[in-house]
């Protein structure tokens, strides 16, 4: 075997949802911030995201993150974040899980009860507190970026399937929300393809029809996630409610999903159905939990916005060493439209 490259992998997942972390074989990438990192990967070196997260290697269900060393001095470390199609600029599950992986390596040091460490990610720094004990990181809890509804009760027209009322909301990711009860979704798994048949086809039209440009960074633009959000339910610990979000090309977070429950918060908060310090746990079509709460109230680019906190835990699930042959005819993958669905 003439080898050309070896890149080393924890194996992660946080609510089901996998969320791997590069440890090993990416020295750094150009740029003076970790947005233009993420720039440079997506529009230089793209080969990466394809070579681990395209077939034969990777799995349409798969995220992975690229630790590196942080441009901002008040950061511990950086990361990008890799998705199926994109880079975004912020992600909760794949912050949940790169902060276990440095932590349970001994990539940064471990403090019990509790590790305190901040994160730069291309959409800014995360405060982070890791709960953790015996050597293990039970629980992680990060302030996100600020996010903020960019509008509610917003018509919608969707081929195949009429006018919607949607809101739009940002939450690290740019989300179109609507409710699922009224596609008759109660969010459980057996509606998962229809879920994403409807929320695929939501999304595109949103994209369209309701542009979307984040005020402070105008690079980040285009509603590219569905929130399905189901009843909310108000018990003697607060608020709680199921969510399904789809995720391009094709299929459901199998997490509650950070940025979506950040999103929705934005959008609780702007109905007067939330206040801040408020619990709610937010659940996904397969039952994993995450907790969100708002610890602040601000302004961003003069639009009302919030700053929401996300807890949830991650486990690992393995160590991997993806390699490249010389003679490999795939170096970089490649996707078929049974599973990479492509919009029309």
């Amino acid at each position: 075997m003439k080898m050309k490259r070896m890149v080393s992998v924890v194996g992660m997942h946080t609510g089901g949802e996998r969320n791997d972390v590069i440890t090993g074989g990416v020295l750094d990438v150009p740029g003076k911030t970790m947005f233009e990192k993420m720039r440079y990967l997506e529009t230089q070196a793209d080969d990466l995201r394809k070579f681990l997260l395209q077939e034969p290697r990777g799995t349409v269900t798969q995220c992975i993150n690229l630790v590196l060393p942080p441009c901002d001095r008040q950061a511990d470390a950086g990361f990008v974040i890799m998705e199926s199609e994109h880079y975004p600029p912020m992600s909760g599950s794949n912050t949940i899980c790169t902060v276990t992986a440095l932590l349970e390596t001994g990539m940064l040091p471990m403090q019990e009860p509790y590790t305190d460490l901040t994160l730069e990610a291309p959409g800014g720094l995360i405060k982070v507190r890791a709960e953790c004990r015996d050597g293990k990181c039970l629980n992680v809890r990060f302030a996100n970026v600020p996010c903020f509804v960019f509008g509610l009760d917003l018509p919608l027209e969707v081929p195949g399937i009429g006018t919607l009322t949607v809101d739009v909301a940002y939450g690290g990711m740019i989300y179109v929300l609507v409710n699922a009860a009224a596609f008759g979704f109660s969010i459980v798994p057996d509606e998962a393809a229809d879920m994403v048949e409807a929320g695929e086809a939501i999304k595109a039209a949103a994209a369209v029809q309701i542009p979307a440009v984040h005020p402070e960074n105008p690079q980040i633009h285009t509603i590219n996630q569905t929130l399905f959000a189901g009843p909310l339910e108000r018990g003697p610990d607060g608020l709680s409610s199921r969510n399904g979000v789809i995720v391009s090309p094709g299929r459901l977070d199998r997490s509650p999903c950070g940025t979506g429950t950040s999103a929705r918060l934005a959008v609780l908060h702007a109905r007067g159905l939330i206040e801040p310090g408020e619990r709610f746990v937010h659940k996904s079509i397969i039952g994993s939990e995450f907790t969100g709460e708002i610890v602040e109230t601000l302004t961003v680019g003069g639009k009302p916005g919030i700053r929401p906190a996300i807890s949830g835990g991650a486990w690992i699930t393995g160590f991997h060493q993806y390699v490249l042959d010389s003679s490999d005819p795939f170096p970089t993958g490649y996707t078929l439209n049974d599973l990479w669905k492509k919009r029309a």
